[in-house]
């Protein structure tokens, strides 16, 4: 059976965790910043969790991982 190809858009815009979660970078915080408040700019600087719903989807992208 041939290598199965990772989905490149996938592989840059995820992080795997120690456990084996997914991490992804929240939208929203590339411009437009001075009108957005203290507390909603804090949160954006976070990494957003992948739902246990889309791991399925996550596990076609990147076969092996990350």
């Amino acid at each position: 059976m041939p290598k199965l190809k990772t989905r490149k858009c996938a592989a840059k815009r995820l992080k795997m965790t120690g456990t084996g979660k997914f991490r992804h970078n929240k939208a929203g915080a590339r411009h437009l910043m001075s009108t957005k408040n203290a507390k909603r700019r804090r949160r954006l600087r976070q990494d957003g969790a992948v739902s246990p719903a889309e791991k399925s989807r996550i596990k076609v992208a990147l076969p092996y991982g990350l």
